[in-house]
């Protein structure tokens, strides 16, 4: 039996790629974001929206992204006065928002409906199309659904980032999110949960766990949380009718649904 410096070899492979990207509007330097240089377009436009500084791709002039991808140049077609007082997410990468994630909001109105078969079926295409993933490793991957295929897919080292991608990609399309299924690998946190809202997404699943505040955040928008959807079982956390489960075997007393499809 081999011991020691015997049992190890050298090995070869990719590590993902972190950079920062400075956002300056209508010529104003606002914040650096750390993020995977891809899909940079859509992660500046995914930001503005969710951080609410643009509502439609039209409020946008002119985007630019310059300095080998270090700086992010936007001219928007109105004034705008920016958010200075930030918060510190959760988020790997260093996640940062300047919208109040306590704030009330009205609840997520659309009624969607999906099986267990097809949060399986989702899970899987989004595992399939981590090309990043499957070469590197140590990054979150998210997309938007209409219940059948992937609308829109995002790759990123934060998880909270991804969904900014998401979202400015379906931007730029032309693709609706309200009513769509969000599906992620990373951990849903408030700031995740507080995007999804945005994009009036009623149904987010993942990998992995919400957190506590997620759960009652989830609870008071009407959004149902699926999480760790491994292999044929899943945990339905909110809003449970939406997967045809009975409604009363949802968080209470802390507790949450577990099943295998």
């Amino acid at each position: 039996m081999q011991t020691g410096a015997n049992l190890w070899r050298a090995t070869e492979g990719e590590v993902i790629e972190e950079a920062a990207l400075a956002l300056y509007i209508n010529g104003q330097e606002w914040v650096t974001l750390m993020c995977t240089p891809v899909g940079l377009e859509q992660l500046v436009l995914g930001f503005l929206s969710a951080e609410g500084i643009i509502e439609r791709l039209e409020d946008v002039e002119l985007l630019d992204i310059t300095h080998k991808g270090a700086v992010a140049d936007v001219w928007l077609r109105y004034s705008v006065t920016l958010p200075q007082q930030r918060v510190l997410t959760s988020g790997c990468a260093g996640g940062t928002t300047f919208v109040d994630l306590a704030a009330t909001r009205s609840p997520v109105q659309y009624i969607r409906q999906v099986t267990q078969e097809q949060v399986l079926a989702l899970m899987q295409q989004l595992q399939d199309a981590a090309v990043l993933y499957s070469r590197s490793q140590g990054v979150h991957t998210s997309a938007l659904s209409d219940g059948e295929r992937l609308l829109a897919v995002a790759e990123d080292v934060g998880r909270h980032n991804t969904l900014d991608k998401v979202r400015g990609e379906c931007l730029q399309q032309g693709i609706p999110t309200a009513g769509c299924i969000l599906l992620t690998t990373g951990r849903i946190s408030s700031e995740m949960l507080r995007k999804a809202a945005d994009m009036e997404a009623p149904v987010i699943v993942s990998r992995t766990s919400p957190t506590s505040l997620s759960l009652s955040l989830a609870e008071a928008w009407g959004i149902t949380l699926v999480g760790y959807v491994r292999g044929r079982r899943m945990r339905v956390y909110t809003e449970a009718w939406r997967l045809g489960l009975p409604t009363h075997t949802g968080r209470a007393n802390g507790r949450n649904r577990e099943g295998v499809a």
